[in-house]
């Protein structure tokens, strides 16, 4: 009894007008003490449109538009890597080195094409010189020339196979190097690994600065749902945190395992926060065609099976409002009834106000 007189000394202090005491018979009886009137907040409702929360499941996905899996050209064993699983690499970085007979082949070739384009040169000079002096034709000279050509040719794809598989010709191997920027989400090699030419993929790098939600929608609520609604997205790993989105696009073909429709809501993730594999709770947003008022759910007080809450009309008339509740979703509950839009309610530390009410009504 001591405590709970405490409390309300602290939270209340007497009007000084007996009459304005009991002008409402919901009324506390006491003005709102001024220490304790910074520690609230007042909101006002809002007439809008009336959403229902529709609650759904889903996981995150990587966009399979900025998903590369990297199969190797040539095949060998794998002498080293430099890089694991889940690691953030750059464009051009080396990632794996590939000993492979392939390398050695290209370079035989490239060192017998040089050979032969300098043969192929002097014989050229050598014909020009007696074309120039009349002993040698036009014919033979452009044969010469024809033949130093397709050399060249031969050179420049030579060199340009040794350039697409990034050879080290110092080291003796094929450099690979990722072909873009993002996170390693898969990796099947190691060193020791013997792969083949155009075989499994090695790797797979993902950029996850944009993801995929994909949302399990059921057959009950398929009529529900449909594209640009907004979507509204939580995680175990970030309980405190909605992300916001819209939905792009809904499947037209059930998923056969999962007897469900997908819809995808696409995501930008710049913190890198969703990870692939991550599964959600999405609650969709339906507008409906009826306005009505709403406050924030934070506002509310649940007692005896009712819901409240705490009116302001000024610092000595302050009342507990019995509401009746239409809706709540992304935060906001729609009432049908208990308040008007030109009142203003409290919003924080109001069940201490509450309590003080029922107090000093019994």
């Amino acid at each position: 009894m001591l405590i709970g007189s405490l409390i309300g000394v602290m939270l209340f202090s007497s009007c000084s007008n007996p009459e304005e005491q009991y002008s409402n018979s919901e009324n506390t009886n006491y003005c709102l003490d001024e220490n304790f009137k910074s520690k609230i907040e007042l909101e006002q409702p809002k007439k809008q449109f009336v959403t229902e929360g529709i609650p759904l499941t889903g996981a995150v996905e990587p966009n399979p538009d900025k998903v590369i899996h990297f199969v190797s050209l040539v095949g060998g064993i794998i002498s080293n890597t430099y890089f694991s699983l889940g690691d953030n690499v750059t464009k051009g970085q080396v990632l794996a080195e590939l000993r492979s007979t392939e390398l050695s082949e290209l370079q035989s070739q490239s060192k017998t094409i040089e050979s032969q384009i300098k043969v192929a040169e002097k014989n050229l000079q050598s014909i020009q010189s007696m074309y120039d002096d009349g002993i040698a034709s036009q014919k033979d000279l452009m044969e010469a020339q024809s033949e130093l050509d397709i050399m060249k040719a031969e050179r420049e794809k030579i060199n340009a196979n040794l350039s697409l598989f990034s050879a080290s010709p110092e080291k003796g191997v094929f450099q690979i190097k990722s072909p873009t920027s993002g996170i390693v989400t898969a990796k099947s090699i190691s060193a020791g690994t013997q792969i083949s030419a155009e075989g499994e993929p090695l790797f797979t790098i993902s950029d996850l600065s944009e993801v995929w939600v994909l949302v399990n929608v059921y057959a009950t609520n398929v009529m529900n749902i449909e594209t640009g609604m907004q979507v509204n997205i939580k995680t175990l790993s970030y309980p405190d945190e909605i992300f916001e989105g819209k939905i792009a696009a809904i499947s037209q073909v059930f998923d056969a395992d999962a007897r469900v429709l997908k819809a995808r809501v696409v995501l930008q993730n710049t913190n890198l926060k969703l990870k692939p594999g991550m599964i959600v709770d999405v609650t969709a947003l339906k507008e409906l065609k009826i306005e009505a008022l709403s406050i924030s759910t934070s506002a509310l007080i649940f007692d005896n099976n009712q819901n409240y809450v705490v009116v302001y009309k000024n610092d000595c008339e302050i009342e507990s409002r019995n509401v009746e509740i239409l809706s709540k979703s992304n935060g906001l509950t729609f009432l049908s009834s208990g308040i008007n839009e030109n009142e203003k309610i409290i919003s924080k530390n109001q069940l201490l106000i509450y309590e003080q009410i029922k107090n000093f009504q019994n």
